[in-house]
């Protein structure tokens, strides 16, 4: 009797979009607590790219001797429910795979995760769609977090890289949280800006209250906090040393699946930009990869097993 199997993207030896490989892998149930999700789409992030360069290997954060799996964001239908999981066969989800060293990711057909980390796409929301806010969602959302609130008169907030994915979330998420916002992009992203309801500009100098550096402009976006005041960047384990009574924080993106309800109910009803550059075969995670690397994208590219 044959052993069930389903595909999934990984890499072995990285080496960039070439040493991806799709390999067959046993279908296992869900435990207690988990439920397994036919993944209809899962986005492609900078990340990835990094996992598959080694980036993550060489720091010491990846050691998987048989192959390490490709992909964090996801969104699907569960299939199978393990006790004590409350999402019944059925529902359309959304989440993401957590951490680095792990053999399994959502460049695949089926995935196993637990319940608590999902949350469920809204009905008007397209998996596709849903399947990009996950991971870049509530990196937004956890920056803010470690940016904590502003402080009376001291309320100046620059995003860079404001116009990618995670910089368009903190664009919309950070007024909740009482920041006057700025976004830091290029000339020709400024209607994208403005049209979240942000500041814009091409070129900052120094002076703000907190700078939320997607672009991971690292020591010259630190360089842009005033003395005292707040910066977060998005390199995990890299954050620039503090200076000038300024603190420092790097995000270290973690499931939630209660949050990314709300950021998935908001994106459903326009509240938050869903941008999917391409939807792509599971077997062309290699050409996405290789698309994504020359840059200039707007949204992500999304993979379809």
């Amino acid at each position: 009797m044959s052993t069930a199997t389903f595909r999934t993207a990984v890499v072995r030896t990285p080496g960039g979009p070439g040493s991806i490989e799709i390999i067959d892998v046993p279908l296992a149930g869900p435990g207690a607590g988990e439920v397994r999700v036919e993944i209809a789409a899962a986005a492609v992030n900078p990340v990835d790219l990094a996992v598959a360069d080694g980036f993550f290997h060489a720091r010491g954060l990846i050691n998987q001797p048989a192959h390490t799996g490709l992909g964090w964001d996801f969104a699907g239908t569960v299939a199978t429910a393990g006790p004590g999981a409350d999402l019944a066969p059925g529902t359309r989800v959304a989440g993401f795979v957590g951490g680095f060293d792990r053999d399994f990711g959502s460049y695949a057909e089926q995935l196993i995760v637990p319940a608590a980390d999902l949350a469920v796409v809204p009905d008007g929301l397209d998996l596709a769609a849903a399947s990009t806010v996950p991971l870049n969602g509530l990196a937004a959302v956890q920056i803010l977090d470690l940016l904590g609130g502003p402080a009376p008169g001291g309320d100046r907030l620059l995003v860079t890289g404001a116009a990618g994915a995670v910089g368009g979330y903190l664009l919309s998420l950070a007024p909740d949280r009482g920041w006057q916002v700025t976004g830091l992009a290029r000339a020709q992203d400024e209607e994208f800006v403005r049209g979240l309801g942000a500041g814009f500009t091409t070129h900052a100098g120094p002076g703000w209250d907190a700078v939320a550096d997607t672009a991971a402009l690292q020591e010259r976006g630190l360089a842009l906090v005033r003395d005292g005041g707040a910066f977060a960047g998005v390199q995990p384990g890299s954050a620039p040393a503090a200076e000038r009574g300024t603190t420092t924080a790097a995000v270290v993106t973690h499931p939630d699946g209660a949050r990314l309800g709300g950021l998935l109910a908001r994106t459903a009803a326009g509240e938050m930009p869903a941008r999917v550059h391409a939807v792509l075969r599971l077997d062309q995670a290699a050409d996405a990869h290789r698309a994504m690397a020359k840059g200039g994208v707007r949204g992500r590219y999304v993979l379809r097993p």
